[in-house]
């Protein structure tokens, strides 16, 4: 379990609806050992459906490596918790990095079915893009997803994000959001 100590040192954005809590290596094994250690750990509710699609154990794994180096903090997992009781953990958003030589950083974000169109990855990925924004280094957020995928796109373009081209793997488009258009 996290000790009081680190809970209280959790790194936090909150939003309108949502506290939106940064990863560390000892909830991210709390995550893999048992939905009840991480609801214990984060101190909130976690469905029956947890973990949202695309963010199961080889994911969680894929970001323990990523935060062994602490120059990954913040650029990796960040859990959405809903702001009001019962506190409930609804989803994941995040960063596949820290941003590259071009200062670019990739989003990525999924909500659990139940809390899906309801506009919380909306809220989520605006409250991250401005985080990423208040680094110096970072000119962009950008974003890849399937054609086919309307919400995930919506969100993006709900969010200021553009159509910029073909992702990095076959069938994968991207989106861009430069930090000159946000401002």
């Amino acid at each position: 379990m996290v000790d009081a100590p680190e809970r209280r040192a959790l790194r936090q954005i909150k939003s309108a609806r949502l506290n939106i809590i940064a990863g560390t290596t000892d909830l991210i094994n709390e995550g893999i050992e048992s939905r009840d250690q991480l609801a214990e750990a984060l101190d909130v509710q976690v469905p029956d459906s947890w973990p949202p699609d695309l963010y199961g154990p080889g994911a969680m794994r894929f970001a323990l490596q990523q935060l062994g180096d602490p120059a990954e903090n913040g650029w990796s997992f960040w859990y959405l918790v809903t702001a009001q009781a019962p506190n409930q953990l609804i989803g994941i958003c995040g960063f596949k990095g820290r941003p590259d030589e071009q200062g670019s950083v990739e989003i990525a974000y999924s909500v659990l079915d139940d809390f899906r169109q309801q506009g919380f990855a909306t809220e989520a990925v605006a409250a991250l893009v401005a985080w990423a924004f208040s680094h110096f280094n970072v000119k962009e957020v950008c974003a890849e997803t399937l054609p086919h995928l309307r919400q995930s796109i919506r969100v993006l373009e709900k969010n200021g994000f553009g159509f910029s081209g073909p992702g990095s793997e076959a069938g994968v488009v991207r989106y861009a959001l430069r930090r000159s258009s946000r401002n």
